[in-house]
């Protein structure tokens, strides 16, 4: 009898104290909320953009040779001009480094129109253009890009003597500063030297009197300068 009650005295102590344990507080202490990390920017992927900005046409002679062996030389003017078009490109990254090819389509109101005596020589052409294909190498940090560029040049700038104005191909080279203000926008400033080598080209013309003609030698290697700025949208 005693044995038995000692047994139930026992075991109502040992629940007694599981009980106890059960109603202690926790020391987990409440669940923590999830951590969000904002996605990092990457420059890489396709990109279509505009762009606008001014050219700086440089000087081209043009000689004038008479019958009787006087010889002229005269500078054309070098104005510039309004520049604007579209480009279209695509970046590779590798870590900060990014690399990717461009092209682009340009208006260039770079026409170069002269009065030369002893007659008009209007060779400016108002319906300018050029284009480039370009590769790009550039160094990120994070949503801002420092790059260099250069590649294929091509187009028609005027300034051909006679209106004989045609497309040739030359090179370009320059660099830029672009900014990521959003995932998707970005804005760039950059400057191009374009040179577009189009030779020389002689040409034999009616002077003030019948009587009289002039051989005129045109250079026309066209280089300009161009500042711009743009406008991508990245995919």
């Amino acid at each position: 009898m005693i044995r038995n009650l000692l047994l139930a005295a026992t075991a109502l102590t040992v629940m007694s104290g599981v009980a106890s344990a059960a109603d202690l507080p926790t020391s987990k202490g409440a669940p923590m909320a999830p951590v969000v990390y904002a996605p990092v920017f990457t420059w890489q992927g396709f990109y279509v953009g505009l762009n606008a900005g001014y050219g700086f046409s440089d000087n081209r002679n043009v000689t004038f040779t008479s019958g009787t062996g006087v010889v002229t030389t005269f500078s054309d003017s070098n104005d510039g001009g309004f520049v604007g078009g579209g480009q279209i490109g695509y970046n590779w990254q590798f870590g900060q480094i990014v690399a990717g090819v461009e092209a682009d389509i340009q208006y260039a109101d770079l026409g170069r129109k002269s009065d030369f005596a002893p007659f008009y020589y209007g060779g400016g052409n108002d319906s300018s253009y050029f284009g480039t294909v370009r590769g790009r190498l550039g160094y990120a940090f994070d949503r801002a890009l420092i790059y260099v560029t250069g590649g294929l040049a091509y187009g028609d700038i005027g300034g051909s003597a006679f209106g004989n104005d045609n497309t040739k191909a030359g090179w370009t080279l320059g660099g830029g500063v672009e900014y990521a203000f959003t995932p998707n926008w970005t804005a760039k400033i950059e400057g191009l030297y374009v040179n577009i080598d189009r030779g020389n080209r002689g040409y034999v013309v009616a002077g003030p009197t019948a009587a009289t003609t002039y051989a005129v030698t045109s250079g026309k290697n066209n280089d300009f300068g161009v500042v711009r700025v743009g406008l991508n949208y990245k995919f």
